[in-house]
């Protein structure tokens, strides 16, 4: 009779010691993976910096219904976002944020001045980052995981300037840049490139990121008799730019980077914003991608808008961290980025591979303009 009794609770706490290791076992088998967002959320460009965010939300929430397998574990991706402001300070407080979280893959920043500083803190911190940065000097550092998810300006500033020249046949024109790492080195890339297809440069004047008048510059550049204008700098500056360019009697195109290719200019610019823009963005035209159209309806139905300039690019390189974790079966970074480096990707936006430095080792640059409001394609190169 005493041994019963005795295997009653012996029975009792084989069971709970299995539960136990059943427990064990089952939240072992889920692993969070945190990935990182930095963007300007606040301030001129804080349109873009949403975007960006619900690019990488999309995608996070679509591997997250896969329940992607790593090393044997179902992985769970969180996001984590915040704020630069687009501030290089800022930035580079947003990276040590991220290194003490342990976060190991960042989206962003989306300004090259955040980018250039914000890049040897993740370098020394060993996450992978990936930036729409266009500035040269962002990879020129070889950091190997370090990413350019977009076109440099070296490519950008060369495709505007060949559009100038062939289709615009653009004689003198006059540059314009917000003295910032991005809007002068697309500035300065486009200068150089501008000249090698014969393209005078009448003037070059300054701004900043800040500016919201900019009749003094534009009347210097009117009465150098310009044909054309490039400005180098964001759409919150180039919306109201063209507005006074109209205001001015300057009617010459207004020709820019990528940034300018956003709803945000039609939105600020209203009337002044039309075929007398042209401007310069990485990659084919999302629609006609295969499953760029996908893209742009998931989109929509989640956010309830349409995708800006980045969201597209942003998705596309979560996803391809996400395969490369996969492919390498490692969510270390250094192991993820060196199978970055090594395989391919196809997005919405194009295909994705990078060269040791990690700039993309090809990508479409296409020319658009705005018809009703609306960005419409030009020309690829």
């Amino acid at each position: 009779m005493p041994s019963i009794l005795h295997k009653a609770p012996l029975a009792q706490a084989a069971l709970a010691a299995l539960l136990a290791l059943h427990a064990a076992g089952a939240s072992a088998a889920e692993q969070v993976v945190k990935i990182g967002v930095s963007g300007p959320l606040s301030g001129a460009n804080a349109f873009a910096g949403k975007d960006n965010e619900n690019g990488v939300r999309l995608a996070v929430e679509e591997l997250n219904a896969q329940k992607l397998q790593v090393g044997g574990n179902t992985i769970r991706f969180e996001l984590q976002s915040e704020d630069d402001a687009g501030d290089p300070k800022q930035g580079v407080t947003v990276a040590q944020k991220f290194a003490d979280a342990k976060v190991k893959f960042v989206l962003g920043p989306y300004n090259s001045g955040v980018a250039i500083p914000a890049s040897r803190v993740y370098n020394d911190n060993g996450i992978l980052m990936s930036t729409v940065g266009t500035n040269p000097k962002i990879t020129q550092a070889g950091y190997p995981t370090v990413f350019r998810i977009v076109a440099s300006d070296t490519q950008v500033g060369g495709s505007v300037a060949a559009y100038a020249a062939r289709e615009l046949k653009v004689k003198n024109i006059g540059v314009i840049d917000d003295r910032g790492a991005f809007g002068q080195g697309v500035a300065m890339e486009f200068k150089r490139q501008a000249q090698a297809n014969g393209i005078r440069i009448a003037g070059h004047e300054y701004t900043n990121d800040k500016a919201t008048d900019f009749a003094a510059i534009l009347t210097s550049l009117k009465a150098k008799r310009v044909d054309a204008v490039f400005f180098g700098g964001y759409a919150p500056q180039a919306a109201p730019m063209a507005r006074q360019m109209k205001a001015l009697g300057l009617n010459v195109p207004l020709l820019g980077g990528d940034t300018l290719c956003s709803p945000e200019m039609a939105k600020l610019g209203g009337a002044a914003v039309g075929e007398n823009v042209r401007c310069a963005q990485a990659g084919a035209i999302v629609a006609k991608q295969p499953g760029g159209q996908a893209f742009i309806d998931a989109y929509k139905a989640r956010f309830k808008r349409d995708p800006d300039v980045y969201a597209p690019s942003f998705y596309d390189q979560t996803k391809f961290i996400a395969q490369a974790m996969k492919t390498a079966n490692s969510l270390d970074p250094a192991k993820v980025g060196a199978t970055m480096h090594a395989i391919s990707y196809q997005g919405v936006v194009g295909t994705y591979g990078y060269d040791p430095k990690g700039n993309l080792k090809k990508t479409t640059v296409t020319v658009y303009t705005f018809k009703n409001g609306a960005l419409t394609p030009l020309a690829s190169y």
